[in-house]
C-alpha cells in the first residue's frame, strides 16, 4: 500500500505545530547508553506528575532545520553542530549522554518517515524538535534515574507573519535571562520560562521582544528571550561572546562564518556595551527559528533607538541572502554545512 501523502496548505504556513505522521523515542537510564530507539506514531504522552522533568525541570532541547533544495534534494543544515550542543547539554543537566551518532542517525530516521511534510522548496521548512528527559518519579531534588528522548517535527513558514518584519525590542532592566554562571549556554528548558513573563509584558507594550543585560553589571549585552544578537558599525560586525549565559547559536556560528569567510567581513565576539548598541548602524538577531531578523528599532527606558525599519540594512540583507542560498542549495555549500537525507 504507498504511503499517504502529506495534505498541508504551503502556503499559509506560519510557526506553528502540525500533527505529523511519526516522532522517535528512545529510552536510557543512568549508567546505561542511548540505544534501541524507534519511530512510533504521533501523538501524546503519559508521564507521572512526579517526574523530576515536570518537578524541577531536568529537560535539554535542540532545533534544527530539513530544506527542500532547488535541485529537489531534502538535506539537514549543520546537524553535527546540533548533535555536539545536546551532548554537552545533557552532561551540564546530568543527564545520560546524547551520543551525536545517535542522535543524527535518530533525526534522520524520523525525517525520512515524515518525507511528505517538508515543504517544497521556497515554501518554508521543516522544523525539527529533538527533546530529552528525567522521567523517573522522585519527590527529592535530585538528577533522575530514567530518560526518554524524543523526535518530533513539524512543517513551518516564518517565525513572525507577513513575511518581513522588522523587530521593535525593548532593553529589560527588571529581570535576566540566566545567570553569568548558570545554564544560560546549554539548550535548557528552564532557560525559557525564565523568559515568558518579560516577553508578555513586552508585547503588551506593544514590543515584539526584549533584550537582556549581563546579570552582574547590567551594562552589558546578552541574547533576546529566543535569539542571538548582532550589531554592524564602522566596518565590524559584532556579537556578545559565548558564556556561561550565553548559547552558541548555530545559526549565529553561520552567520560569523559567512560575514568573515565569503564577505570579507571583520567579525568579533566581544563584550558589547549599551553605548555600542545605541551607535550600531545596523542591529539583527539570529536563531533557527528566526533565521536572520532585522531590528528595527529598540527602546531603553524612555529613549528609543531606530535603524532600518522599513527594510533590511545592506550588510544584514548580504548575510541573509548568502545564508538563504546556502540551506536551499542555490549556491555551492563552500563550507559542507548540507547533510543529504535524500539525493
Amino acid at each position: 500500500m504507498p504511503l499517504k501523502k502529506a495534505v498541508v496548505d504551503w502556503d499559509s504556513l506560519g510557526f506553528n505545530l502540525l500533527k505529523t505522521r511519526s516522532m522517535y523515542s528512545a529510552n536510557c537510564r543512568v549508567g546505561e547508553n542511548w540505544e534501541n530507539g524507534s519511530l512510533i506514531p504521533y501523538g501524546n504522552i503519559e508521564l507521572s506528575p512526579a517526574a523530576v522533568v515536570l518537578n524541577y525541570g531536568q529537560g535539554v532541547f535542540e532545533g534544527t532545520k530539513a530544506f527542500q533544495t532547488s535541485d529537489k534534494r531534502i538535506v539537514l543544515f549543520r546537524i553535527d553542530k546540533n548533535a555536539k550542543r545536546i551532548a554537552w547539554s545533557t552532561e551540564r543537566l546530568c543527564i545520560p549522554k546524547l551520543n551525536p551518532d545517535f542522535f543524527i542517525d535518530a533525526v534522520f530516521e524520523t525525517v525520512r518517515d515524515n518525507l511528505d511534510f517538508v515543504p517544497p522548496y521556497g515554501k518554508g521548512s521543516m522544523y525539527i524538535r529533538p527533546i530529552v528527559w528525567g522521567v523517573s518519579p522522585a519527590l527529592g531534588v535530585g538528577p533522575a534515574t530514567d530518560y526518554r528522548f524524543m523526535i518530533y517535527v513539524s512543517p513551518v513558514g516564518p517565525y513572525f507573519k507577513g513575511g518581513y518584519k522588522s523587530l521593535n525590542l525593548k532593553i529589560e532592566t527588571n529581570f535576566h535571562r540566566a545567570a553569568s554562571k548558570g545554564i544560560g549556554n546549554a539548550k535548557a528548558i528552564g532557560n525559557y520560562s525564565a523568559s515568558l513573563l518579560p516577553l508578555v509584558k513586552a508585547k503588551k507594550e506593544g514590543f515584539d521582544e526584549v533584550i537582556y543585560l549581563d546579570s552582574i553589571s547590567e551594562d552589558t549585552i546578552e541574547e533576546i528571550g529566543s535569539a542571538n544578537l548582532f550589531i554592524y558599525h564602522d566596518g565590524v560586525l559584532k556579537t556578545p561572546n559565548v558564556s556561561g549565559s550565553i548559547l552558541k547559536g548555530v545559526t549565529r556560528d553561520s552567520v560569523c562564518k559567512i560575514a568573515s569567510e565569503i564577505l570579507d567581513i571583520k567579525v568579533e565576539e566581544t563584550d558589547i556595551s549599551l553605548s555600542d548598541l545605541f551607535e550600531a548602524k545596523e542591529v539583527f538577531c539570529t536563531g533557527t527559528a528566526v533565521q536572520i531578523t532585522s531590528v528595527g528599532s529598540i527602546t531603553y527606558k524612555n529613549d528609543v533607538y531606530n535603524y532600518y525599519r522599513e527594510d533590511l540594512g545592506p550588510i544584514t540583507k548580504k548575510l541573509k541572502k548568502t545564508l538563504t542560498k546556502i540551506q536551499r542549495g542555490e549556491i555551492i555549500d563552500p563550507f559542507g554545512w548540507l547533510s543529504p537525507v535524500i539525493t
